[in-house]
């Protein structure tokens, strides 16, 4: 019987592709999603987390190993949580973010806390309905992280860890499986824990745990408009609810506008297209509010006291201001007890969740 040999040219092609198709196989790692257990506060509403994309002990480790990994930027040097720090409540900071090239954009870093419980759109001018969505938009953003996604989906498939965390999160055979949605979907899933604990001093008033100072009942009663002793601070018409925000939309004065295309930042208007919400943004959540300074979509206060005097001064007319902007009227007292039960909203309890923090210190 006469054999054929293989010319040593094909012999080396076949040797090489099939080492290339053993090395992107991943069926032989395991894949057996556990499901993460979310702990939320009673008080709480249940999260809404979409079919396919569930919680699970891989994903949630897969997105904060993406959350804070700088393979995202195109230089290596910031990640999501450049701008979204544990220490400052996953805010950063500053009044505005600054990118990887030292370009500073037009808002400043809103809170994560929660953010898997905002059902009215997510950032300032709620142009994402999801977080999926959302977290597919730093890496090419120009004045972000200033990246392309193509460039990022090589690295993950080249790098042998990343490459086995996505087969056990989402069951992957193949390398060429990775994905930006897949890597969005983990991201997400990470973003979902970043919950309250539900802990601070408010919370605990509320199950009758502890008695309130004086000056924070007195806030108290002044947010919530509870009694005739105290003046109305008009705060829990937008702040209000478990979340302390209605989720809701408003224009509360911060800028003066002869018509309603004179603002500087379209805000939600730019999303809607509707002329009535130039100048609108999202009522953010007040929990750790005290954590999150510097205040409002850019930045422009440096502390709660600031704040507290921009309502209590009734803001800038514009016609579509909310009607619930007025002068106030507060007394100094007043101010200082309604800045005593903000502080009171403080809960830093859920920071030290082991699944929050950086993977990589």
């Amino acid at each position: 019987m006469k054999i054929k040999f293989l010319p040593p040219f094909l012999l080396c092609i076949i040797i090489v592709f099939s080492c290339e198709n053993d090395d992107n196989d991943l069926k032989d790692i395991p894949y057996n999603p556990q499901p993460y257990v979310l702990n939320l506060p009673d008080i709480f509403p249940q999260m809404e987390v979409p079919p396919d994309n569930p919680l699970t002990q891989e994903g949630v480790q897969l997105g904060r190993r993406l959350f804070y990994d700088p393979i995202l930027s195109a230089d290596n040097s910031m990640s999501c949580s450049s701008c979204h720090q544990l220490q400052h409540n996953f805010t950063d900071g500053k009044a505005t973010s600054i990118g990887i090239d030292g370009i500073a954009g037009n808002r400043s870093a809103m809170s994560l806390e929660n953010v898997g419980l905002f059902y009215n759109g997510i950032m300032w001018d709620g142009r994402f309905n999801t977080l999926e969505e959302q977290a597919l938009e730093p890496v090419n953003n120009p004045i972000e992280l200033h990246n392309d996604w193509g460039n990022v989906v090589e690295e993950l498939k080249a790098d042998d860890d990343y490459s086995e965390r996505f087969r056990k999160a989402f069951g992957i055979e193949s390398r060429d499986e990775i994905t930006k949605e897949l890597a969005a979907k983990a991201i997400a899933q990470f973003e979902r824990i970043i919950v309250s604990s539900g802990n601070s001093r408010y919370d605990q008033f509320l199950r009758g745990d502890i008695f309130p100072t004086d000056s924070e009942f007195n806030g108290y009663d002044m947010f919530f408009d509870l009694s005739t002793d105290t003046p109305d601070a008009e705060c829990s018409h937008c702040h209000n609810g478990p979340l302390l925000t209605t989720n809701e939309y408003i224009n509360n004065g911060l800028t003066p506008s002869s018509d309603l295309l004179d603002f500087p930042d379209a805000g939600r208007g730019a999303v809607t297209e509707y002329l009535f919400d130039n100048g609108k943004f999202r009522v953010p959540s007040l929990r750790n509010i005290a954590l999150t300074a510097p205040y409002m979509h850019d930045g422009r206060f440096q502390t709660l006291e600031e704040v507290i005097d921009h309502y209590n001064s009734g803001g800038h007319y514009a016609d579509n201001l909310d009607p619930l902007i007025y002068n106030l009227g507060l007394t100094e007292q007043n101010k200082e007890d309604l800045l005593a039960f903000l502080h009171s909203l403080t809960d830093t309890t859920y920071l030290s969740n082991p699944d929050l923090s950086n993977p990589f210190e």
